[in-house]
């Protein structure tokens, strides 16, 4: 039997949100949580490259840090969203999740911010975990979560990342061949250091500059320039057919609305010429992993693709389906795409996060756990990749 006083150690005691820094410089959000014998706190990441159907980012647009400050939705959770929680089960976070957003009432979370709901959603998970004394994958995946995933690493970036000439986003190596993850991260490395030097020789010393997540920049236009660097490093460190390569091309910034024409390596190309290009590189290239083949709004392009390509290729839906469990039913339904990128700040609740992750799964698309560029010291998308 448990006694009230039992139950009471899980109750939410206090909660207090706060403004931090990013990776990126810019203000963010962290709020931590109290119970009787447990402590949560998490910080809200940011994107550069968002997809315009993501829940709203609440920035007070005044004059401090050039209108991108977050105490307006600080003061939504010290002030809107603690009353509410206050005395709560923590270990209730799909009801502590449901309580936030029925009382933003909006769709998007734009009364509290997305930021706000999600910093006190992702601290709930956290604080849980450290009250039950159990680790945080575990809370957030059930006893016989277990498995690693295989890191995807950015090594070259362009678009939105980087100051470049590059239409492309990211270009990212898989070491899918890797026996542990501690050898994936090792081999991948290993090559990012080795493409320094590749780089360095054939673009000269500034070439060799990152990006926004960590990629090198170099001066390149075409898409086959990074797939090529990478490749000349994996022969040289015989990591062929170890490490695969996944790309981000993040089409929605190089896409015209009105002329629904894509604007790439200074060419004009409708749907069916981008398709075109992506499926005569993947067949030189080993790439397994397309994230935003297509813009956000080009559903066709997206079926088109995905039957196209979608037997042997990743196809990752992120601007398209933000992480909505309504759009990825869409998406299903229709054939488009055949994996989700996860990013718990674009749907803005964890409860919300997980539900479309396993709406994912029970249809046979794969599950991308993804970080942001203004990402920050908070580890917690290891443990839901997990």
């Amino acid at each position: 039997m448990l006694s009230a006083k039992d139950y009471e150690i899980f109750e939410i005691i206090d909660i207090k949100a706060r403004e931090v820094l990013d990776s990126r410089g810019n203000p963010t959000i962290e709020t931590e949580i109290i119970t009787g014998e447990g402590y949560g706190s998490a910080i809200v990441p940011s994107g550069a490259s968002t997809g315009k159907h993501e829940a709203l980012e609440l920035r007070d647009k005044n004059e401090r840090y050039s209108g991108k400050g977050v105490l307006n939705a600080v003061r939504n959770v010290n002030e809107n969203i603690t009353p509410l929680l206050i005395g709560m089960d923590i270990r209730k976070q799909k009801e502590i999740d449901r309580v936030m957003i029925e009382e933003d009432g909006t769709e998007n979370k734009s009364n509290f911010g997305a930021n706000a709901i999600l910093s006190v959603s992702l601290a709930a998970a956290r604080c849980a975990a450290d009250t039950l004394n159990t680790p945080l994958y575990q809370y957030i995946g059930g006893l016989n979560t277990y498995v690693l995933p295989v890191p995807m690493m950015n090594v070259i970036n362009g678009g939105e990342h980087a100051g470049n000439e590059l239409d492309f986003q990211e270009f990212m190596i898989m070491p899918v061949g890797a026996k542990s993850f501690s050898e994936a991260v090792r081999i991948c490395a290993e090559t990012y250091h080795l493409m320094k030097k590749i780089i360095e020789k054939k673009y000269g010393k500034g070439s060799t500059n990152v990006g926004d997540e960590g990629g090198y920049a170099p001066p390149m236009k075409e898409i086959s320039e990074p797939l090529e660097v990478i490749m000349t490093a994996l022969e040289e460190l015989s990591y062929k057919d170890v490490v695969k390569i996944a790309l981000d091309t993040a089409s929605s910034s190089f896409y015209d609305e009105k002329s629904k024409a894509y604007n790439a390596m200074g060419k004009k190309m409708s749907s069916g010429d981008l398709i075109d290009l992506f499926a005569d590189v993947c067949s030189k290239y080993p790439i397994i992993s397309l994230e935003d083949p297509m813009a956000e709004d080009d559903f066709e392009g997206f079926i088109e693709i995905t039957k196209r390509l979608g037997k042997n290729i990743q196809i990752v839906g992120d601007d398209n389906f933000v992480t909505n469990r309504n759009k990825l039913s869409k998406g299903i339904k229709n054939g488009a795409c055949n994996s989700l990128l996860l990013k718990v700040n674009q749907i803005g609740s964890l409860t919300e996060a997980i539900d479309t992750a396993n709406l994912a799964y029970r249809n046979g698309y794969s599950v991308v756990v993804s970080h942001r560029s203004g990402d920050t010291e908070d580890t917690m998308i290891a443990d839901i990749a997990v």
